[in-house]
């Protein structure tokens, strides 16, 4: 862990973060059978939406570290709905795998020759997805700190 934190600090990781959400965005209207993008299917447009959470995750968790600022229940929240994000980004990883072992199913029909190179690049961005967003929670627990606000409470004088 410690050597992938030498290589991603909490900079880097968030600039790979936005770099592979930006491609990934793409590459959820792309069918790796067909080779063509598909704008006008309404499930393509689900992962775009749930990464504009992830990328306000990453706004708070950025903003948090530069200013010096501890966490806050907004921040809590969000984190919490990103769990639950990363559950369709391990999904759609699955989705990926079940794809691209499913070439041979499809010998005898035509399947595009960017089919397993653009599956590998998609499979290998979800990995990186879902790393640099585990490795930012352990930046956020790190930097940040924890979620404890009832001991927060506790150190302010009520009658100044």
């Amino acid at each position: 862990m410690n050597s992938i934190k030498g290589i991603l600090t909490w900079k880097r990781t968030l600039i790979v973060s936005v770099a592979v959400l930006f491609l990934l965005n793409i590459f959820s209207f792309y069918g790796l059978y067909t080779n063509k993008f598909y704008f006008f299917k309404i499930d393509n447009y689900i992962f775009p939406l749930l990464s504009i959470i992830h990328l306000v995750f990453l706004y708070v968790l950025w903003f948090k570290i530069s200013e010096n600022e501890l966490s806050d229940p907004p921040m809590r929240t969000l984190e919490y709905v990103l769990y639950l994000i990363s559950l369709v980004y391990l999904y759609k990883l699955v989705e990926t795998i079940i794809i691209l072992f499913s070439y041979s199913d499809f010998e005898n029909h035509l399947i595009p020759s960017t089919f397993l190179p653009l599956g590998i690049v998609i499979l290998l961005l979800y990995t990186v997805l879902l790393l640099v967003t585990f490795l930012a929670v352990v930046y956020r627990k790190e930097i940040v700190g924890t979620y404890l606000f009832d001991d927060m409470n506790q150190h302010v004088d009520h009658w100044k």
